[in-house]
């Protein structure tokens, strides 16, 4: 293998499964991206302007919702780009950018998902104490810790990745990720504080995972005892849920495929796998918070009816 330590330009060759089709996935992809800006959009503009909706849990969604704009920002125009110009390159720098942003999105999710578990424990476990302990500081470090925790852990990790002598310039994907770059280092490089910082990271978000469960278990049992809880756990608890699950599911499901991939399987089921956690939770949550909050299905069912006069 040559040693390629200056690259500057990487190959995703997961591309070129697409190519045959390129018309008809572009146009697809591009209207499958205008749709996902369009209702996580609607949904933060309807948050931030209706007063009503100023309250965690909604500030909590138009995290989620900035982050969903964010993430897919990560990776729809690029793949967009490499499409309609027909090439399969990305910059080095770019490369490191869009590992950053896909990263950083999918961490950002999980610590947003723990809060807003947070938040439906304290509202339904501890309700007296609700208002006391969900104080508009409380949620803005809570907002702030799901934010700046994820950019700084992945800035380290992108930083560490950086400095590593590169001997391929090629990436089995349709867009860049840290470790797949991580492999590509040489056999003399030193990628321990990568592996270290990697390891971590996993932790530290399987904790968040923990954590998410030890709060429902709390929610479930509160809930078996009283009907008005159960109503309140169908009406806020399980449009987070099926959030967490849709995310959970699709993330495990890449970090599993991504770490014992086995090359028999076809490129585009290959390429779907990877790209599931930019395709089904930024599309899934707008839309299963649209219709079960009873607040937001009733503002925009309002904006619907004023624009009908």
């Amino acid at each position: 293998m040559d040693n390629v330590s200056d690259v500057r330009i990487f190959t995703l060759t997961g591309i070129n499964e697409t190519m045959d089709h390129r018309t008809a996935i572009f146009s697809l992809t591009l209207v499958y991206y205008c749709v996902i800006l369009f209702l996580n959009v609607s949904l933060i503009v309807i948050i931030v302007l209706d007063e009503n909706l100023h309250e965690p849990m909604y500030v909590l969604l138009c995290c989620v919702c900035i982050n969903a704009v964010y993430g897919t920002t990560g990776f729809y125009p690029m793949f967009l780009l490499n499409l309609l110009w027909f090439t399969q390159e990305i910059s080095y720098g770019w490369c490191l950018f869009q590992a950053f942003v896909l990263y950083s999105f999918a961490c950002c999710e999980l610590s947003i998902l723990a809060v807003m578990a947070y938040d439906r424990y304290l509202a339904i476990c501890r309700p007296l104490h609700y208002q006391s302990l969900m104080t508009i500081r409380r949620l803005s470090q809570l907002v702030g810790f799901s934010w700046l925790t994820p950019f700084c852990i992945l800035s380290i990790s992108i930083l560490l990745t950086s400095r590593l002598k590169l001997c391929s310039l090629k990436i089995k994907k349709l867009f860049c990720v840290n470790w797949i770059i991580v492999q590509h280092a040489c056999q003399d490089s030193d990628t321990l504080s990568n592996t270290i910082v990697s390891y971590a990271t996993i932790l530290i978000y399987v904790s968040h995972g923990f954590f998410i469960i030890w709060t429902y278990m709390h929610i479930i049992r509160t809930c078996a005892t009283s009907k008005d809880d159960r109503v309140k756990f169908m009406q806020t608890c399980l449009p987070h849920l099926v959030s967490l699950i849709t995310f959970l599911t699709v993330i495990v499901f890449d970090l599993l495929y991504m770490r014992y991939s086995s090359t028999d399987l076809p490129q585009s089921l290959q390429n779907l796998i990877a790209i599931e956690f930019v395709l089904f939770p930024p599309m899934v949550n707008p839309l299963i918070y649209g219709f079960k909050l009873t607040k937001i299905r009733n503002r925009i069912l309002s904006l619907f009816r004023i624009g009908g006069q």
